[in-house]
């Protein structure tokens, strides 16, 4: 679904013609979603026009797993923070590795290989359901092998969370209390053009929890669930 919000027109129209204002994109993040040429030519129109696109290819692109990779990079973050702010933020990151065709995807892979347990193979989707874990890591790097293929993936430390116990509530049956792990999301909104930035700011939280036992957590695929945030004394 795209929603999309019209105005009166900025430059000078045929009466009773409107001129998009605002393109809300709810779905379009896989390349399951265009259908063909013409599905593509539709995205390229939008994203030529002057409307405010939620989010542009720019930022679409910005949240792919390749480029938090890249971020995480050594001397990355610099582009964009202080020396200070870069530390500091660095220290949230995991291990983020390149399996890029070369040297340095190749010990990625030979890591992987070794101790998939450490490991989650992340392709350029999302939504939930995407993720590859333990054998399934194994059996698709050496299906892949030195392919090009195998750059699609990026290859991420497992993030060890606290196991919680809480109420899990699901549709037609009863509340189950569980062992859980929670996922923080912070939300954040952007805009701006090529060369200036208008607005920059954080906008808002998701707290979603699954079941230790699985190894997918999204909402949308079903495998997570809402939470609350309850703020202790450390």
């Amino acid at each position: 679904m795209i929603l999309v919000i019209t105005l009166p027109p900025l430059t000078p129209h045929r009466e009773g013609e409107h001129e998009v204002g605002v393109v809300y994109f709810r779905f379009g993040y896989d390349p399951s979603c265009y259908h063909g040429d013409q599905d593509w030519q539709a995205r390229l129109l939008i994203e030529r026009s002057l409307a405010i696109k939620s989010p542009s290819i720019h930022y679409h692109l910005a949240g792919t797993k390749k480029v938090q990779q890249e971020l995480a990079a050594e001397g990355a973050l610099l582009q964009f923070l202080s020396p200070a702010e870069a530390t500091q933020v660095s220290e949230l990151f995991t291990g983020l590795y390149s399996l890029d065709v070369g040297e340095e995807g190749d010990k990625a892979v030979a890591m992987a290989l070794h101790d998939p347990s450490r490991f989650v193979l992340k392709p350029q989707r999302e939504g939930g359901g995407n993720n590859l874990y333990g054998d399934d890591i194994t059996k698709t790097l050496e299906k892949v092998g030195h392919k090009p293929e195998r750059e699609a993936y990026i290859l991420m430390e497992r993030i060890k969370a606290p196991v919680q116990q809480n109420y899990l509530v699901r549709p037609h049956s009863e509340p189950e209390l569980a062992s859980v792990m929670s996922e923080l999301g912070i939300f954040g909104a952007v805009m701006g053009t090529a060369s200036h930035v208008t607005l920059n700011r954080t906008c808002g939280h998701m707290l979603r929890s699954k079941l230790a036992s699985n190894n997918e957590g999204g909402v949308a695929s079903g495998n997570g669930a809402l939470d609350s945030v309850l703020l202790v004394d450390a």
